[in-house]
């Protein structure tokens, strides 16, 4: 299912990139430990290139067709450590999360540069929404507080619960 990103444009894409490029410079990209040695050496450019002239969807069919993933992961089981299968949908799901969250960057700097608000709004369709997800809807958003949230907080959990995890289809849209 595809994300709706209101305010996905130029200045935008422009933003985002620049959001992309703070990380690479402040080496704090995040790298999933899932990628093989292919992911790691690849990913920035393809992310990079999502943001320019793609989506989500551009993005997880490039992890895909790059063959950037491991085929298994060590993972701590009941009866300790397991290798387990990376699920086939690990690109989906990082694309989804990752495009997500440098959009919400950017749309957090032109909100600051513009003196706007964020609103939270389902960007993506969910079949069973989750409650806290839900809650979060039509709330306002300081971009100040959000945007550093998401620098500071690589990878998946936030201060403010945005966006609230993967596949929650949240994301923010300038009021």
């Amino acid at each position: 299912m595809n994300f709706t990103f209101e305010n996905l444009d130029e200045e935008t894409r422009a933003l985002m990139i620049s959001e992309i490029n703070y990380d690479i410079d402040n080496q704090k990209l995040y790298l999933s430990k899932r990628f093989n040695d292919n992911g790691n050496k690849l990913y920035t450019k393809l992310l990079l290139d999502a943001a320019e002239f793609g989506n989500e969807n551009t993005l997880a069919i490039s992890l895909k067709d790059n063959n950037c993933f491991a085929d298994k992961e060590v993972r701590n089981g009941k009866n300790g450590i397991i290798s387990a299968k990376i699920p086939d949908t690990a690109n989906i799901t990082l694309a989804d999360s990752e495009f997500n969250r440098f959009y919400i960057r950017a749309l957090a700097q032109r909100a600051i540069a513009s003196g706007q608000k964020l609103i939270v709004y389902r960007a993506r369709h969910s079949d069973k929404p989750r409650l806290d997800s839900e809650d979060k809807i039509g709330s306002e958003i300081l971009p100040e507080d959000l945007l550093k949230d998401l620098r500071e907080n690589i990878g998946i959990d936030t201060i403010l619960g945005l966006p609230a995890g993967p596949n929650s289809g949240l994301s923010v849209r300038l009021n």
